[in-house]
C-alpha cells in the first residue's frame, strides 16, 4: 500500500525537533511527534509501527490530523468537555462543615456513610453519593472525626 507523502517545512521540522526532545508532554503527543517525523523522512507504516509499538491507526489519524488542521492540530489533544460537576462550591464547603462538626449522638466520629446519610437531608443534597462525599473530603484532606 502506498503512503500518502507528508512534508513538514523547516520551521515545523524545528517545531517537531523541539517537542521531541523535552519531555513536558503526554506520551500519544510524543509519539505523534515521532510519527510525523518518520513520514516527514518518508519512513514506511510499518516501520514506524514497529519502532513506536503504535497501530496503522494513529499512524493514519496523525497524518489525517496534520493533513486537515496543521502541526498544531496533530500533535496536541483537542480539550474534552467531560461532565460537569452537580456539586460545587456550597455543597463541597457544607460537606466539610458538616464533617467538621460534632458527630451525631451515638457515634464517636463521623464516617463517610454517616456523613451520607446526613447531607442527604439537605434539600440541594438529596441525591449525593457516598463517592461524591469521600471525593469532597480526600479534595479538602479532612478527617472526618480526628481529634
Amino acid at each position: 500500500m502506498r503512503q500518502t507523502e507528508l512534508r513538514l517545512s523547516k520551521r515545523e521540522r524545528r517545531i517537531v525537533d523541539e517537542f521531541r526532545s523535552k519531555g513536558l508532554h503526554r506520551a500519544r503527543e510524543f509519539n505523534r511527534a515521532h510519527i510525523l517525523a518518520a513520514l516527514d523522512r518518508q519512513v514506511p507504516e510499518r516501520s514506524i509501527m514497529e519502532l513506536l509499538n503504535v497501530g496503522r491507526t494513529a499512524v493514519w489519524r496523525t497524518r489525517a490530523a496534520y493533513l486537515k488542521g496543521g502541526l498544531e492540530y496533530a500533535l496536541h489533544d483537542e480539550a474534552r468537555p467531560g461532565k460537569p460537576k452537580w456539586y460545587e462550591g456550597e455543597v463541597e464547603a457544607q460537606v466539610t462543615a458538616l464533617a467538621c462538626s460534632t458527630p451525631p449522638p451515638g457515634a464517636s466520629r463521623w464516617t463517610v456513610a454517616l456523613l451520607t446519610e446526613h447531607a442527604r437531608r439537605h434539600p440541594k443534597m438529596k441525591t449525593i453519593s457516598r463517592e461524591t462525599i469521600r471525593r469532597i473530603l480526600k479534595k479538602t484532606s479532612s478527617s472526618p472525626g480526628a481529634n
